[in-house]
């Protein structure tokens, strides 16, 4: 009877310390990383998770460079830029040009931050984003308080760089600047993307019929002050299409970035 459970007791030792190496040896790999937590392998041969297929390769993708400049003069306006390539990075003519305001919490950084200059340029466009005076590294100035006046740093800012035609892209507070621009050189424009803008109670029907700027009205579903207001006012220019970005609020375009991107790709195919 002893001899049996001596012989029991070696069974049982001998079971543990192989069930011990086997757990060693599927715990190796991570020890040898410095952490105690099972490798993804060891996870997969232990059964605690499915193998998954490896991921499939990157897509290609164009290397976009943002650059920045600043404009002399009164005053000096501080822009970022980026410019189309091919699939090989080489530059190449913009199928169009496109000119991003901000709004009042914002600055020409936020659309690179969003990646939408890189996006456009990625897509064939010329991307221009312009610090608002008072803003970011635009200083502010006491000569842009009129309507005028900021129709006329617009088309300073355009002249200067040999900017003919864009689409105007014009969110929130930059509708100071963006609607007076519109009324005056609407001809100007090859197209509007308004994102509730400021200032559109200021145009009378009349004036709102006489703009034929193809307009792409964008606006969150969740805006229901300034976005449903404006889009009130914005569908009274003739060659206007809309968006309402589901869930989204004032800001619409940093609540629902990929379909306003997707929104504005669309909108820019069509004007070509």
């Amino acid at each position: 009877m002893q001899m049996m459970n001596f012989f029991r007791n070696r069974l049982v030792v001998l079971g543990l310390v192989l069930l011990a190496t086997v757990l060693l040896y599927l715990l190796l790999p991570s020890m040898r990383q410095g952490s105690m937590e099972p490798s993804l392998e060891v996870q997969q041969r232990m059964g605690l998770i499915a193998a998954s297929p490896p991921p499939p390769p990157p897509p290609n993708s164009v290397n976009i460079t943002v650059r920045t400049g600043q404009l002399p003069g009164d005053p000096p306006l501080f822009f970022r830029e980026a410019l189309p390539v091919d699939s090989a990075g080489r530059q190449i003519v913009p199928r169009l040009q496109l000119v991003l305001l901000h709004g009042q919490a914002f600055t020409s950084k936020t659309w690179e931050e969003l990646g939408t200059l890189s996006l456009l340029a990625s897509n064939g466009y010329q991307a221009l984003a312009l610090d608002l005076p008072g803003f970011g590294n635009s200083p502010d100035s006491e000569s842009v308080k009129s309507d005028q006046s900021r129709v006329d740093l617009l088309k300073r800012f355009l002249e200067s760089l040999g900017v003919r035609a864009p689409v105007l892209l014009s969110p929130s507070m930059s509708g100071h600047y963006a609607l007076p621009f519109l009324q005056k050189h609407s001809a100007q424009l090859h197209g509007f993307v308004p994102i509730a803008p400021v200032g559109t109670r200021g145009i009378t029907p009349q004036q709102y019929r006489d703009i034929q700027t193809p307009t792409l009205v964008i606006y969150g579903e969740l805006d229901t002050n300034l976005g449903a207001q404006s889009h009130k006012n914005l569908i009274q220019l003739p060659h206007h299409t809309v968006v309402k970005l589901a869930g989204a609020r004032h800001a619409c375009y940093m609540d629902k970035p990929r379909e306003f991107h997707r929104a504005l790709l669309d909108f820019l195919s069509k004007l070509e």
